[in-house]
């Protein structure tokens, strides 16, 4: 994220070492909210006040909780939370009872000591849903579909639920995510009753400091191979895919045009460049615009960029009915967005991806791959195993 970009008061751009990671080890599930981005760390404890759910816009709804709690006499108010891949879906937003923040986790050298070890002997029982034959089989059939010039691209996922014999380690899991992968955006936060949303993404949606927003779209993506030689090949040839290349150049065009009408200057780089996981390279665009009307939110800015073509495909409204049709589940919290937004306007929306839902001793795992016409069923497939190894690595799993 661009240097240039304003740090909200509460949120120094520096901390002393173990702060940030203090932050990450105090997280406790049900309560808290924890987001870690590559500028600043927060956790969130208790609840002041929730965001509604009703027919209003949502920008709207969170402005009002924020002035309201500004009127109550919190000086800086702050929500924090999860967004559904779901128009009409309930948002699981609130403004925390306590909020601490701390420089960039990436910067504290605490972090890279080794974090809680995956405890041995657990039982995972795994399911796939759908499994992975039926879901190259869909993936075919959006193909033949696309070639027939129905629609351009859809992007269809898959779930694996994992059910362990023993109460989930929430807090273990999300040090391990945080501290394998700490130049992103790590995060547990409640996504419903019982429910903690938790993972570990690379892909910023938008994010806003006064009149100055970055959006850093991500589409097309090879996995990591453990062996040095080969990782950089893929990684070349990532760089020079044609088929990469377009499906990354649809997102990029689709995020220009809805940015556009907010900005008065909107800066895009020509060509992408490459950022890695620990699992995974994408291609990568950073945009940077300057904004037409300071009153401008945010989620303002968010709420005009979901979905992107990168989490649904174009044109977006046959693409979430190819997704409804084709995708055996409930999408939930998966592709929306989490994050925070403070009462000035200013906060950080990240694309919900690598994430995992956690209800009771049962972790539901997500991922997906953008499919267009020249995409072979067998290897998006694939990807989507190589992008479920983010958080099967965080919980001693293997499929």
């Amino acid at each position: 994220m661009s240097a240039s970009l304003r740090v909200p008061a509460a949120a120094p751009p520096h901390s002393a070492p173990g702060v940030a990671t203090s932050l990450l080890e105090a997280y406790r599930p049900g309560t808290d909210r924890f987001l870690a981005t590559p500028r600043h760390t927060l956790l969130g404890s208790g609840t002041r006040a929730t965001v509604p759910h009703d027919a209003r816009p949502l920008p709207l709804r969170v402005r009002e909780v924020l002035d309201s709690a500004r009127s109550a006499g919190d000086p800086a108010p702050v929500v924090v939370g999860t967004v559904p891949f779901a128009h009409d879906g309930e948002a699981s937003l609130a403004v925390p009872e306590t909020l601490r923040w701390a420089g960039a986790l990436r910067a504290d050298p605490l972090v890279a000591l080794h974090g809680p070890d995956v405890e041995q002997g657990d039982d995972w029982r795994i399911r796939e849903v759908p499994a992975a034959a039926d879901y190259s089989e869909a993936v075919a059939a959006a193909v033949r579909r696309m070639r027939a010039g129905e629609f351009d691209k859809v992007v269809l996922a898959r779930t694996l639920e994992l059910t362990s014999s023993r109460d989930l380690d929430l807090p273990a899991m999300l040090s391990r995510l945080a501290r394998r992968d700490p130049e992103g955006y790590t995060f547990a936060v409640p996504s419903g009753p019982g429910r903690t949303l938790v993972g570990a993404s690379p892909e910023l949606l938008v994010a806003r400091r006064g009149a100055r927003l970055v959006a850093n779209p991500l589409a097309g993506s090879a996995p990591r191979s453990g062996d040095l030689a080969e990782d950089v090949r893929r990684a070349a040839a990532l760089l020079d895919s044609p088929k990469d290349l377009h499906e990354h150049a649809v997102v990029v065009d689709a995020i220009r045009e809805a940015l556009a009408p907010f900005c008065v200057s909107l800066d895009v780089p020509e060509r992408p460049t490459l950022i890695r996981t620990a699992a995974m390279w994408h291609l990568s665009t950073t945009l940077t615009g300057e904004l037409r009307d300071p009153a401008s939110t945010a989620l303002d800015l968010a709420s005009a960029l979901h979905p992107t073509p990168a989490v649904c495909g174009t044109p977006t409204t046959v693409a979430r009915q190819v997704i409804a049709d084709s995708e055996p589940f409930d999408r939930g919290a998966y592709t929306g967005m989490v994050g925070w937004q403070d009462a000035d306007g200013d906060g950080d929306w990240v694309v919900t991806i690598r994430c995992a839902e956690a209800e009771g001793r049962t972790l539901r795992l997500f991922a997906g791959a953008g499919v267009v016409a020249e995409s072979s069923p067998a290897a998006e497939t694939a990807e989507t195993g190589a992008k479920f190894g983010t958080f099967l690595s965080a919980v001693g799993a293997a499929l």
